[in-house]
């Protein structure tokens, strides 16, 4: 299955031990590029900023994985630019589930600690 035809992807990223860490998240694709939003203090963000060593794969929405496992980098967006075109893409695939993902990150006011992540397959 091509990648950016999956309604899901795993996120696979490495403990300083090695040791890996899959997570499931929402993502949207431009080309060879993916973006996934995150809360910033969540550990993925944590794991990214000691090693872009990634992998992906396409899953199902607890996880389970569907595909082969693609060795990727993944990056955190630091350009406000970049980040505001994830959120277009990310907009435009999950509609309104994105919309209300938003709506109660406001209310708790966890909107303004995300982080969002591009991954380079």
């Amino acid at each position: 299955m091509n990648l950016s035809d999956a309604r899901y992807i795993s996120l696979r990223t490495y403990r300083k031990s090695g040791a890996t860490v899959d997570t499931p998240v929402w993502f949207a694709s431009e080309g060879s590029l993916h973006y996934v939003f995150s809360e910033a203090a969540a550990g993925k963000i944590k794991r990214l900023r000691n090693s872009s060593s990634a992998q992906v794969a396409t899953c199902d929405m607890r996880g389970g994985s569907l595909g082969q496992w693609q060795a990727c980098e993944a990056f955190i967006v630091e350009d406000p630019g970049e980040e505001a075109k994830a959120y277009r893409l990310l907009h435009a695939k999950y509609g309104f589930w994105m919309r209300l993902t938003d709506f109660f990150s406001r209310l708790s006011g966890r909107i303004d600690h995300r982080a969002v992540i591009r991954i380079e397959t």
